[in-house]
């Protein structure tokens, strides 16, 4: 899934205008078909339009499940604007970012005087929400026993404030989110068994990027697309770059693809050069610990072998003989290897 914005307002009731203005967005990139605020048109993609289609159409509960940076809100918020609901407030809640005495507060609201620090009473996100979808991201990061409240309100529709003996009713849709597995959160006893079948009436799998066949390319070039109408520029991808989109995994995924597209961008005149990953992460120099050297993978194996000889040296003291010995080659291949490197290995002293 993407959006060119990954990072939007928690609170949102635009009637879907933001949706419209980003589907005629995705009519720039040739291939590329959006649904809502999402983009990709891979057979995955199109299958998950078509759930959300279905599912926006109900007031059913749903959950969200993915990993990290495959853009689980932008899936609630697409389901909030096609659905009936999409005039009334989409409020987005970080569960794992609310520290755990404060959650119940947060979502529920507080009398004044119910806990230090509640100088003043306070409605939660339950009421910034009624009428409207809440969406609760990484919910397996609530403690089960505050989970027990939260499973009474999306039972009942009701819930008290915290110090509050006033039943108060909501209408609210609840919309959760995890990247982990909800049936091995159980088992870890992360998430209760009854809060999972009550999140998941209808679950919604965010695929990854690496299973978006053909999407990283389009999604590369849309966000390429957004960057060169912002700045007024006319930047294209190398060759080399279209060949890294399609190799790399994008562990990441969207969130990790946009944010080097930007990165590239940044740095370009007129090409814009998309470094590998991999292997931009990885320092030239060796790890050595010791008398052990971790060489990174993805080294050039004639940069992997000058590594090890030089630091074999080094290890030895600048004596040749025995560094020879220890790689397991003759003093004249040593010396051969050497030559080679020039003045690398000068300030290794010979014995």
């Amino acid at each position: 899934m993407s959006s060119t914005d990954l990072d939007s307002p928690a609170t949102e009731a635009d009637g879907g205008g933001a949706s419209q203005a980003k589907q005629r967005a995705a009519e720039n990139v040739p291939g590329l078909k959006s649904y809502g605020t999402l983009y990709g048109s891979s057979p995955v993609m199109l299958d998950l339009y078509e759930q959300i289609d279905r599912v926006a159409a109900t007031d059913a509960t749903a959950l969200i499940i993915g990993e990290s940076g495959t853009g689980k809100e932008l899936i609630a918020r697409t389901i909030h604007d096609h659905s009936a609901r999409k005039s009334g407030a989409f409020v987005a809640v970080n569960c794992g970012a609310i520290p755990d005495e404060l959650i119940e507060a947060e979502l529920f609201g507080h009398e004044k005087g119910s806990f230090t620090g509640a100088v003043q009473g306070r409605i939660g996100y339950f009421e910034h929400a009624n009428g409207g979808t809440l969406f609760l991201d990484e919910v397996t990061e609530m403690a089960p026993v505050r989970q027990v409240k939260l499973l009474r309100a999306l039972e009942t529709g009701t819930f008290y404030r915290v110090g509050g003996t006033e039943l108060i009713r909501g209408d609210v849709r609840v919309i959760a989110a995890t990247n982990r597995d909800p049936a091995v959160a159980v088992k870890e006893n992360g998430l209760r068994e009854d809060l999972m079948y009550r999140l998941a009436v209808f679950p919604l799998r965010a695929p990854p990027l690496r299973e978006r066949e053909g999407d990283r390319e389009l999604l590369a070039v849309h966000f390429l697309d957004e960057l060169n109408r912002q700045e007024g520029t006319n930047k294209v991808f190398s060759k080399r770059s279209m060949e890294t989109l399609r190799t790399w995994s994008w562990p990441g995924n969207v969130r990790e693809l946009k944010n080097a597209v930007y990165r590239a961008f940044i740095l370009a005149e007129k090409a814009v050069e998309l470094p590998h990953p991999h292997l931009m992460s990885r320092v030239k120099k060796p790890v050595t610990v010791g008398d052990s050297m971790s060489v990174w993978i993805g080294t050039p194996l004639a940069d992997a072998q000058k590594q090890i000889i030089l630091g074999t040296l080094k290890y030895c003291g600048g004596d040749k003989r025995r560094a020879a010995k220890a790689l397991g080659v003759s003093l004249k291949t040593l010396y051969n290897r050497l030559s080679t490197y020039g003045d690398e290995e000068s300030s290794h002293e010979e014995n």
